[in-house]
C-alpha cells in the first residue's frame, strides 16, 4: 500500500470512527441547556453525573434521548427523590424534542410552574408532584396539544381549575389531587375531546355541583374524594359503562342509591361520609368488589345477600339511618 492510499485509508478510517461516535452524543446546544439547568437548582448532588466531559444520552441520571437521529436529542427529562432547592429553571423549555418531564419529590422546589414548559410542543408526559410548588394549575397546559398525561398532584397550587384542559384532546389521564384547589369541576369536563379515563380531584376544596355533562362520559377511574362537593352524583354510574373504581367519600353529596346501576367493570366503590339515601340494590351482588364502603349516609333497608356485599365487616356500612342485615344487627 502506496502512502497516498495509506493516508487516504486513515482519512476514511478516521471519519467514519469519527461519524459514528457522533451518533453516541448528544446535541451539544440541549447539553449546554442542561448544564444552565443544573446551574440553576445549585449544582446538587442529584446530579453529580452531570459531568460536562461526559456524553449526556449514556451517562447522565434522568435523561433519555432519541437515538433514532443522528445528533441525539434529549426526550426525556427526570429530577426526583434529592436535595434539590430553588425553582423550576427557565431552560426546562429550552428542550425543544422533550417528550417527558418528571419532576417530583423535592420538598425545596418552590415558585410557580414554569411558564416555559408551553415551548415544550412534543411533551406528551407531565408530572411534578410532592413538591412546594405554588400557584395556579397554569392555562398554557391547554397549549401542548400532544399531552396525554398530566400529574400535578401533592403539591400547593391554588385556584380553580382551568377548563381548557377539557381541549387536550389526548390526554388520558389527569390528577390534580392534594392541593390547595377552589372553585367547582369545569362544565367543560363533561365535553373533553379525547378520552378521559382516568380523573383524579381528590384533597382539594372544590365545592358545587358534579356537572351533568359528566355522565355522557366512560371513566376509567374518577376520584373526587375529601372535598365540598354537593348534589347529584348519580350520574356517574351507569349499567353500560366501563368504569373500574369510583371514590366519593367525603363530600356532601345527596342523592337516592336505589336505581343506581353499577357497571359490570367496577370494582372499587367508596361512597362513605356523605348524605346518600335510599336502600342498596340488589344488582349490588353481582359486582366482584375489592373495595366497598358505604359507611356514614343516611341508607336504610336490608343489605343484600350474596356476592361480595358480605365479605366487608360492618366499618364498610355502620353509621347509616336504618341500615340492617349482615354484616350489621339481624333486621326487625
Amino acid at each position: 500500500m502506496d502512502k497516498a492510499t495509506t493516508l487516504l485509508f486513515f482519512f476514511f478510517s478516521t471519519l467514519f470512527l469519527t461519524t459514528s461516535l457522533a451518533k453516541h452524543l448528544c446535541h451539544k446546544d440541549d447539553k449546554n441547556t442542561l448544564l444552565k439547568i443544573k446551574k440553576s437548582l445549585n449544582n446538587p448532588y442529584i446530579l453529580t453525573s452531570w459531568d460536562p466531559k461526559d456524553d449526556c444520552c449514556s451517562s447522565w441520571y434522568g435523561i433519555e434521548c432519541d437515538e433514532a437521529t443522528v445528533n441525539h436529542r434529549v426526550t426525556s427529562l427526570v429530577i426526583q427523590g434529592g436535595e434539590v432547592s430553588g425553582q423550576i429553571p427557565p431552560e426546562v423549555g429550552d428542550l425543544p424534542f422533550l417528550k417527558s418531564l418528571i419532576i417530583r419529590k423535592l420538598s425545596n422546589l418552590t415558585g410557580h410552574i414554569q411558564p416555559n414548559i408551553a415551548k415544550l410542543k412534543n411533551l406528551t408526559f407531565l408530572w411534578l408532584s410532592w413538591t412546594n410548588l405554588t400557584g395556579p394549575v397554569p392555562e398554557f397546559l391547554s397549549q401542548l396539544e400532544n399531552l396525554e398525561y398530566i400529574n400535578l398532584s401533592f403539591n400547593n397550587l391554588t385556584g380553580s381549575i382551568p377548563s381548557s384542559l377539557a381541549s387536550l384532546h389526548k390526554l388520558g389521564y389527569l390528577e390534580l389531587s392534594r392541593n390547595k384547589l377552589t372553585g367547582s369541576i369545569p362544565e367543560s369536563f363533561g365535553s373533553f375531546s379525547g378520552d378521559i379515563p382516568y380523573l383524579k380531584l381528590s384533597h382539594n376544596q372544590l365545592s358545587g355541583s358534579i356537572p351533568k355533562s359528566l355522565g355522557n362520559l366512560d371513566f376509567n377511574v374518577i376520584d373526587f374524594s375529601r372535598n365540598k362537593l354537593q348534589g347529584d352524583a348519580s350520574m356517574l354510574f351507569g349499567a353500560n359503562k366501563t368504569t373500574w373504581s369510583i371514590d366519593l367519600s367525603r363530600n356532601m353529596f345527596k342523592f337516592d342509591i336505589s336505581k343506581v346501576i353499577l357497571a359490570k367493570t367496577l370494582q372499587r366503590l367508596d361512597l362513605n361520609h356523605n348524605d346518600i339515601t335510599g336502600s342498596i340494590p340488589v344488582q349490588w351482588t353481582n359486582s366482584e368488589f375489592q373495595l366497598f364502603n358505604v359507611s356514614y349516609n343516611r341508607l336504610c333497608g336490608r343489605i343484600p345477600q350474596g356476592g361480595d356485599l358480605q365479605r366487608f365487616d360492618s366499618y364498610s356500612y355502620f353509621h347509616n339511618k336504618c341500615l340492617c342485615g349482615a354484616p350489621l344487627q339481624n333486621c326487625k
